[in-house]
């Protein structure tokens, strides 16, 4: 098993999809990390050798990946929300930051419906 930027890769994968179990590294990223160093995409990552993962994690590490990333986005958030932009409310209240809608869908951000929404429902029923 791989072990690279701190993440352990499931065996059984092909390594152009394995690489993506990191943070920060999409099929993209990954592709292009392979074809860097001639490393076929159809190789499973349990049979990776010791070069070619020493490779792989000196190429990784060039990027920003796992904890790094995680922090430097948690920043541009608290920061957006510290000068109390509108992205930066609409993080702190949980709602979507981007312009979608809001009066039906984005249940992802809202969380489930709240119980006053389903009682005015059952009114109109009854009437």
């Amino acid at each position: 098993m791989a072990r690279i930027a701190g993440v352990n890769l499931p065996a059984k994968k092909r390594i152009e999809y394995a690489l993506t179990y990191i943070y920060g590294v999409g099929l993209t990223r990954s592709r292009e990390i392979l074809n860097k160093l001639n490393i076929s995409f159809d190789l499973r990552s349990e049979s990776l050798t010791e070069k070619q993962t020493s490779d792989i994690q000196n190429e990784v590490s060039k990027y920003q990946t796992e904890g790094e990333l995680r922090k430097e986005i948690l920043m541009n958030i608290r920061r957006l929300q510290q000068i109390g932009c509108y992205r930066g409310l609409r993080h702190k209240k949980g709602l979507p930051a981007r312009g979608q809608r809001t009066k039906t869908n984005a249940r992802t951000r809202k969380g489930p419906r709240k119980a006053g929404s389903q009682i005015t429902l059952k009114k109109k029923v009854a009437k």
